[in-house]
C-alpha cells in the first residue's frame, strides 16, 4: 500500500462564509469517518493560522512566515493512485476547494521500524 498526501492552500476556503463553516466541518468530518471505518486513513488536520518556527540544523528557532503553502492535510493509505484521487476528490467535494495529491516515496527502513515498535506494543 501507498501513502498519499491530500492537501489544499492556507486560502482554499477563504470563499466560504463563516455561516456555513459547521456545513463544511460536517461534511469534512463524514469523509474523515469513511477513511477511518474502510482503514485507509493515517493523519489528517488543519494549520492554525500562526507563523511557522524554522528550527536551523544547530537548533536556532527563528520566526517564519504564515502559513501559505497549506491549509489543510490528510494521509490516506491506499493501493492505487486512482484510489487516492478518488478519496481527493470526497475531501474537494466536503471542504468546497481543490486538493493536491502527492506520492509519499517508499522507506522499507522506516516501514520496519514501525513494525518493530507495533510489536512491542
Amino acid at each position: 500500500m501507498t501513502r498519499y498526501l491530500i492537501s489544499f492552500g492556507a486560502h482554499a476556503m477563504d470563499h466560504i462564509p463563516d455561516e456555513e463553516m459547521p456545513v463544511v466541518a460536517k461534511a469534512s468530518h463524514e469523509v474523515v469517518q469513511e477513511a477511518i471505518n474502510v482503514g485507509v486513513w493515517v493523519f489528517g488536520g488543519g494549520l492554525e493560522t500562526q507563523k511557522a518556527s524554522i528550527v536551523a540544523t544547530d537548533g536556532t528557532v527563528t520566526d517564519g512566515p504564515y502559513p501559505e503553502a497549506i491549509g489543510g492535510l490528510c494521509v490516506v493509505e491506499v493501493p492505487s493512485h486512482k484510489e487516492a484521487l478518488e478519496w481527493a476528490a470526497k475531501t474537494a467535494s466536503a471542504c468546497r476547494c481543490a486538493v493536491e495529491v502527492w506520492e509519499f516515496m517508499p522507506d522499507p527502513e522506516t516501514d520496519e521500524m514501525l513494525r518493530q515498535a507495533d510489536s512491542r506494543r
